[in-house]
């Protein structure tokens, strides 16, 4: 009698220190890609099918036990999760039922259309990218926020975001108006007064700022050019918003075919700021905006040297000197070229 005991009390020490081993036990494996996604409405099946096609658990029977021991199956939460190697069934277990995700940064930095942030969005995030762009595009959509289908990316205040992995695009979109909000209160929005425009439009020069240089030290001289002009009535006539009206960002050079073409965004055409922004421009440069600095300039071209820097002028026959200077500096560079690749 005292052998039968002994042995069933043995079989309950090896069974469980098999249950102990398997639930505490370093056995859950990293997935590939760092991270283990479980998309809205998978069922528990899914879940576990795919945790053992991603081998981060080697078999189900476990998972199973331990799963039923605290209600899992129903108690599923979609979501993008984390796993250490090593760690072990319990905390998996645990972190899955709690619905704790690892969150997601989203980065922004410049972007030209609205399908640029769809496809920004659709890629770190469950929601699909043709449910953002039918957002984007519909002012029914847009109105709760006094946007329309023009100047929705001048919500964009270029920044690092963290949001959860399915939070839905509503959520999403309200956090970047949030953001916009919190940026333009207060001080911008007094600057933007003082120049004589709405943030919106400051918005917009910055945008074309943004996409004329890249030299921080002109950003400020360049806004005053298109200040100037535009206080005078001119046209802007801006290169890049030719590009963006045609939709080609990789023209090296704007011919005249270009600078006829019929569109609200193509400043040869309106002496009126185009009616939305053309990318979103950083922080630095729609401060550059709001602190232009009072010039009498109303021309630039880039330096002959090639240095990325501009030249300005307040009268059209210095423009035309340095405009000449610069072609020819740009026809001796290519003529070079040409002769090296002969």
């Amino acid at each position: 009698m005292k052998s039968i005991v002994k042995i069933i009390s043995l079989l309950f020490i090896i069974i469980s220190a098999i249950f102990c081993w398997n639930a505490f036990g370093p056995l859950v494996s990293a997935p590939v890609d760092k991270y283990f996604y479980i998309k809205s409405k998978s069922n528990y099946e899914e879940v576990k099918e795919n945790l053992i096609a991603q081998k981060i658990i080697s078999h189900s029977f476990f998972f199973d036990i331990f799963s039923k021991v605290i209600d899992y199956p129903k108690n599923i939460k979609s979501g993008k999760y984390e796993f250490s190697n090593n760690s072990n069934l319990f905390s998996l277990l645990r972190k899955l039922k709690s619905g704790r995700q690892a969150e997601v940064r989203l980065v922004i930095n410049k972007l030209r259309t609205k399908e640029n942030l769809a496809k920004k969005i659709s890629e770190n995030f469950e929601v699909d990218s043709s449910e953002i762009i039918q957002f984007l595009l519909s002012n029914d959509s847009l109105a709760p926020y006094h946007l329309d289908t023009n100047t929705v990316m001048s919500i964009i205040i270029p920044n690092s975001y963290l949001f959860i992995w399915n939070s839905s695009f509503n959520k999403i979109f309200s956090r970047l108006k949030k953001q916009h909000d919190y940026f333009w209160e207060g001080k911008r929005t007094i600057q933007a007064k003082k120049l004589g425009f709405t943030a919106e439009q400051i918005y917009i020069i910055a945008s074309i700022v943004e996409e004329e240089t890249n030299m921080e030290d002109d950003k400020p001289k360049i806004a005053s050019v298109y200040i100037n002009r535009l206080k005078k009535g001119m046209k802007l006539q801006a290169d890049p918003t030719v590009k963006y009206a045609l939709r080609q960002f990789e023209l090296k050079r704007i011919l005249h075919g270009h600078l006829t073409f019929p569109s609200s965004y193509n400043t040869y055409q309106t002496s009126r700021l185009p009616p939305g922004p053309i990318c979103t421009p950083s922080i630095n440069t729609i401060d550059a905006v709001l602190n232009a600095p009072i010039t009498d300039y109303i021309f630039f071209v880039a330096k002959s040297d090639f240095s990325g820097y501009s030249v300005f002028s307040s009268n059209y026959s210095d423009h035309l000197i340095n405009a000449k200077k610069y072609q020819q500096a740009l026809d001796i560079l290519l003529m070079n070229k040409s002769l090296k690749n002969k």
